[in-house]
């Protein structure tokens, strides 16, 4: 037997585990990340139409609008990976950011489903009550589309919403804003509505707010069950897959 004054041999220690209830990341560096990503979102833009002729957002071209989504991003994930650095054990101990074989095709299925079964019962009473028409609703990422010029168009377009797009938001929204209320004491059904909520509020459509929050809910509930973002991230992946590919073949 080892004396308790003495240390076990090096090689019979114990592995280090993460301890989840010592880092110190929390719902400070959700406002810091949605700051950031604002303000470097304001000071790109305005830097950019300053040094060009342009006039409006319509006139943007697809590969200027790609660019100006790395600012937002850069803040968002920005506040992602500094919060696991340096107030954590790392994005997979602190965020899940982990993933298992059968994440793939769960996400894409559920993905798909909510965009093409889901979202169109959603809004179907909804744009009744409104007078609005599924083109309204379709409008931003159609917007978006019309400016994909050729395939290089539409493979930056790809990139942008259905592989870098997904990583971000799942890391921030489901990863640390719902972690963070979580941390708070928040109870799952509160954490997960409100994580949804500013999700969908930060896309700045309010039209397509409630199918956006009720994505979020799906994506939050997915992350909860379990218990890594590897099946949020495909679902979302499987959602804007979808939109980018209904529009390519439409066009």
């Amino acid at each position: 037997m080892t004396p308790p004054h003495q240390e076990p041999p090096r090689s019979n220690r114990a592995r280090s585990v993460p301890n989840p209830s010592s880092s110190t990341w929390g719902l400070g560096d959700v406002a810091a990340g949605i700051l950031a990503a604002q303000v470097l979102s304001i000071l790109v833009v305005g830097v950019v139409f300053a040094a060009t002729n342009w006039s409006d957002t319509a006139e943007i071209p697809l590969w200027a609008t790609g660019l100006l989504q790395v600012p937002l991003w850069c803040g968002l994930a920005g506040s992602v990976l500094y919060a696991a650095r340096a107030k954590g054990n790392g994005v997979v101990a602190e965020f899940g950011l982990a993933g298992r074989v059968w994440d793939a095709p769960l996400g894409l299925a559920l993905g798909t489903l909510c965009q093409l079964v889901v979202l169109p019962l959603l809004y179907w009473p909804v744009l009744s009550l409104l007078g609005r028409s599924t083109e309204d609703l379709a409008e931003p990422a159609e917007d978006l589309a019309s400016r994909a010029d050729g395939n290089a168009g539409w493979l930056l377009l790809a990139l942008m919403v259905v592989v870098a797009a997904p990583l971000v938001e799942e890391l921030f929204y489901r990863g640390l804003l719902l972690g963070a209320l979580r941390k708070r004491g928040w109870g799952p059904w509160p954490a997960i509505i409100v994580s949804s909520a500013v999700f969908g509020a930060m896309h700045f459509q309010p039209l397509q707010f409630l199918g956006l929050f009720t994505f979020g809910v799906v994506l939050a509930l997915l992350r909860t069950w379990q218990g890594r973002l590897g099946g949020a991230i495909w679902a979302h992946v499987g959602f804007n897959a979808t939109t980018v590919v209904s529009l390519y073949l439409q066009a």
